[in-house]
């Protein structure tokens, strides 16, 4: 049992029954395996694991009424120990009660006996598609975390698959990097990375906000003063380059220095030395520095409020930050991670988005990124009553950005239907919407079949599962 066909093991007491289950979905398709009670389910399970060629299951499906451990504390012992298996339970007493409590404990979904073999196949490929997502974001995450130490900034786009190399590649030396992007785009995340991956990851990381400290007094907090220096300084004080010395110091937004701050940077970056304010003494300083811009620092530069010398210093390595509404296709992943957190820090059992709710979310343009998206996906965890979040867990304007766009997918229009179109956005990312909506019109029309959807595009069926797969059009459908 190995290989990209599903897994399911089923758990029933009656063996009739579970070979019955068996049969049909190997018709399907699926690689099967029956076991009479929970207890031997889990050795079958840890066996799957400590073989030389691991087993990997993609679903359980579980009678309820069990001898020894029963169905409902399977359920809960899965999710605990095999988080990466959806089971799906069954019954021969359904009542609301139960069927809530076994929801809550883990379960996937909650099938009656006696079952109908449609309504069996259904839930079953619906289980399927849900473990194939999971799978795919915990891949995903381990990915970035083994090879970048990335814990929060996740995304498969082309272009942050570019800011993951660039990391890589200048982490090890001591060169100054500068980032630019709007605000929310994970600028202080990519900067941690590189700190992380570098030969200084256990030297002190300080970071500080340009823009949200008094001109003033950003001098006294870079570099520190001495006592008596001016009113206010009752003590010597250590700045923030001191205190990241043998370290990484991140500079965010950068374009908010004033001319004089700016020229005291240039000197710390030739240099390597500065005075603290008040004082004579030069102090050496051993750090590594990162700085970052929400605004084009060229364009600041020519208008004559940036240095041009100081502009040449730091554009050494430069890594620039998609906004989120150019990289639609990480929003459902970025979605489901901020799920996952949110919810356990609520302690909430929330299992996903309703597929209107994921439309919300990938059509709206995120003005404030992927940290727009973080505050949202919070807020719809906290307000959400039930066990997936709803359009109407949303905020009112990210629903309102979206306003005829929230159609069932059998009613959304296809190649001749109206769908948005931002001007500000590259031609790339506004014809993804257009291709979007042909496809699950032609998929829908052809009942979802994949050969006839192809040859109807005239595209190969491989290029037809990519884009499937890039425009997360499963939940709309089923396997063809």
């Amino acid at each position: 049992m190995s290989g990209n066909v599903p897994n399911v093991l089923i758990i029933d007491e009656d063996r009739i029954l579970a070979e019955s289950i068996a049969e049909l979905l190997g018709r399907d398709g699926y690689v099967t395996r029956t076991a009479p009670n929970a207890e031997q389910a889990l050795e079958i399970l840890a066996a799957g694991r400590q073989g030389t060629t691991p087993v990997q299951w993609a679903m359980a499906i579980i009678d309820m009424s069990l001898p020894g451990m029963s169905g409902l504390e399977l359920i809960k012992t899965l999710r605990r120990e095999h988080p990466d298996i959806v089971s799906l339970a069954i019954t021969g007493y359904p009542t609301v009660e139960a069927a809530v409590q076994v929801i809550r404990s883990g379960a996937m979904d909650y099938l009656s006996k006696p079952m109908v073999d449609d309504e069996l196949r259904i839930a079953v490929e619906k289980g399927i598609r849900q473990q194939a997502l999971l799978a795919d974001n915990t891949s995903l995450r381990r990915q970035l975390d083994q090879r970048y130490g990335l814990d929060n900034i996740i995304g498969s786009d082309p272009r942050m698959r570019r800011v993951y190399d660039i990391i890589e590649a200048v982490a090890p030396s001591r060169t100054t990097v500068l980032m630019t992007g709007e605000s929310g785009t994970g600028k202080s995340l990519v900067a941690r990375a590189t700190h992380r991956n570098s030969p200084r990851s256990d030297k002190p990381f300080v970071e500080i906000s340009c823009g949200s400290i008094p001109e003033t007094l950003l001098e006294s907090e870079l570099f520190g003063h001495v006592r008596g220096s001016f009113t206010g300084a009752h003590a010597d004080k250590t700045g923030r380059f001191l205190a990241a010395h043998t370290g990484t110091i991140f500079l965010d937004e950068i374009n908010c220095a004033s001319p004089g701050m700016q020229l005291k940077l240039l000197r710390v970056l030739q240099e390597r030395c500065f005075e603290p304010v008040g004082s004579n003494e030069t102090i050496d300083v051993d750090v590594r520095v990162i700085l970052a811009t929400n605004q084009s620092l060229e364009e600041l530069v020519a208008a004559g409020d940036f240095r041009q010398d100081l502009y040449y210093r730091i554009n050494v390595v430069s890594i620039e930050l998609p906004p989120l509404r150019e990289r639609i296709g990480d929003i459902r992943v970025l979605a489901e991670h901020f799920l996952e957190t949110k919810s356990g820090e609520a302690g909430r059992q929330i299992t996903g988005f309703t597929p209107e709710t994921m439309e919300a979310l990938r059509r709206y343009l995120w003005p404030g990124n992927v940290r727009e998206l973080e505050n949202v996906v919070e807020r719809a965890v906290v307000l959400s009553r039930s066990m997936q979040i709803g359009v109407g867990d949303l905020p009112a304007h990210v629903i309102d950005n979206t306003t005829g766009l929230l159609l069932p997918p059998h009613a959304r229009p296809g190649s001749g239907g109206p769908w948005r179109v931002d001007a500000a956005l590259p031609l790339r990312v506004a014809l993804e919407e257009p291709e979007r909506q042909i496809i699950l019109a032609a998929l829908e029309a052809n009942d979802w079949n994949r050969q006839k959807t192809s040859d109807q595009l005239d595209i190969n069926r491989t290029t037809l599962y990519k884009k499937i797969k890039q425009y997360a059009l499963e939940q709309y459908g089923r396997a063809g």
